[in-house]
């Protein structure tokens, strides 16, 4: 495999709706920042790329089958080679490693992932309908229908296993909305207290509006390339940043559709197929799981996810990462409940199974230097979502994957102050970051590690 090195990258104003363009349109927008950010011209780019790779999860949110091709068309790519990922939530991540094969096998020197959703077509209704497809038609959809109340289900079981609280949870969604507050491409920009979260009307217990990230329309671009790519770039006059950010570490993991399905491993099992390094290493560690088995737990269940913890402990693998926590100086994870943010900090090894929401209250995943109103024991140790995540960024699904891996390349190049005209959500000194996609109940879940070289 080829060096993949992640070059630039646009986002567009994510919104509850944008009635003022066509979803081509809204595409082009994330597509030409990224050209631009190169300071190259629309048509010597047009001629170096080799191809690309679409993101969308709905065809009915668009009401358009093949709508990558017609992105293709608008942008200028045809007839360059380029198709379509689908995957859920993890459609954005799963895009984002497919253009890192394409370059990496060889099979290009320049590709670009874009992803978009127009979630604003339909009524909210009909949007939760739709997503609420991604699960088990035939099984999970008839007795419950809609995402909240699975998230519900999942994190009370979280509750009852490990003590976790809602204002735990709260500490989630105060952290991301201040942090999405100065973000200029973020769809809410507001400053919450733990009681407006849990005051916020209740969507399904724990959860309130403030717990769920909303819909959107938007739209992401990444330009991957190789040495070569590289090279064909600058003779053309491309102006790329250096220090260079270099994609080093991808991994995958699925699960069950149904929750009903999913296993329920005994302590011998997960030690040895699920553990981390760093748990199997730590005689307290082993220790600690073991009383929690012993007091009843079993993995996955409903509280864990363990596409998430297999995708997770691939990336650190090839990234050669042992302790994420730190290793990695900020995580862009799929939030899409502040319950999953909790449970995925436990997947990622960013801290133990049981420990997430005491982990999400600590401090050590807030941006230092932030006032959050909040009485934080302990200091930033990895930021997670510094751009305000899928709850106050936005999730427009297709592109939601795709935006994270953006801000990780201005994270890694340190060029945040100039992207958002403030530099408070510049992760200082950057070198290593992951951006993390989950779909459904946790059935597809992408995990990718990029580093600034040098």
């Amino acid at each position: 495999m080829r060096p993949v090195y992640a070059i630039s990258g646009g986002v567009s104003k994510f919104a509850k709706t944008r009635p003022d363009k066509t979803f081509q349109a809204v595409i082009k927008e994330a597509y030409d920042y990224a050209i631009n950010d190169l300071g190259l011209d629309f048509e010597t780019f047009t001629r170096l790329v080799d191809g690309s790779v679409a993101s969308y999860f709905s065809d009915h949110f668009a009401r358009q089958l093949m709508a990558g091709i017609m992105a293709q068309d608008y942008l200028g790519l045809c007839p360059k080679p380029g198709h379509r990922v689908e995957g859920g939530g993890a459609t954005g991540g799963l895009c984002f490693q497919e253009a890192w094969k394409s370059v990496a096998s060889g099979h290009m020197d320049i590709c670009v992932a874009y992803g978009f959703e127009t979630m604003s077509h339909v009524e909210t209704w009909k949007g939760n309908e739709f997503i609420a497809l991604a699960s088990d038609i035939s099984f999970d959809y008839p007795v419950g229908g809609f995402y909240s109340g699975y998230y519900a289900m999942m994190v009370t079981r979280h509750m009852k296993e490990f003590g976790t609280t809602p204002e735990q949870l709260a500490h989630v969604s105060v952290k991301n909305h201040l942090n999405a507050y100065y973000n200029p491409y973020s769809q809410k920009r507001n400053r919450y207290t733990i009681q407006d979260v849990r005051n916020a009307p209740m969507v399904a217990w724990p959860l309130t509006r403030l717990d769920i990230c909303v819909m959107s329309d938007g739209a992401a671009a990444t330009i991957l390339v190789s040495e070569e790519g590289l090279k064909k770039l600058e003779a053309a006059g491309a102006e790329i940043a250096r220090p260079l950010v270099k994609v080093t570490g991808i991994g995958r993991g699925t699960d069950a559709m149904r929750m009903a399905d999913r296993p329920h491993f005994d302590y011998d099992t997960f030690m040895s197929d699920y553990a981390t390094e760093q748990e199997k290493s730590s005689d307290e560690t082993r220790a600690y799981y073991r009383k929690l088995w012993d007091h009843g737990t079993r993995y996955p269940g409903v509280h864990s996810f363990r596409a998430g913890r297999t995708a997770g402990n691939m990336a650190w693998k090839h990234a050669g990462i042992s302790d994420p926590l730190n290793e990695l100086d900020f995580v862009e994870l799929h939030d899409a409940y502040t319950s999953s943010e909790i449970q995925t900090y436990e997947d990622l090894g960013l801290c133990r199974y049981g420990e997430g929401g005491e982990f999400a209250a600590s401090g050590k995943a807030f941006m230092p230097g932030i006032d959050y109103g909040l009485d934080l024991p302990e200091k930033s140790a990895c930021a997670v979502n510094p751009s305000g995540g899928l709850i106050a960024c936005g999730h427009p699904v297709g592109a939601t994957g795709l935006m994270q891996a953006v801000f990780a390349i201005w994270q890694l190049q340190g060029t945040v102050k100039k992207h958002f005209n403030d530099d408070r959500l510049q992760v200082r000194d950057a070198k290593r970051g992951a951006i993390h996609s989950h779909a459904g109940t946790g059935t597809y879940v992408s995990v990718s590690v990029m580093e600034r070289e040098g």
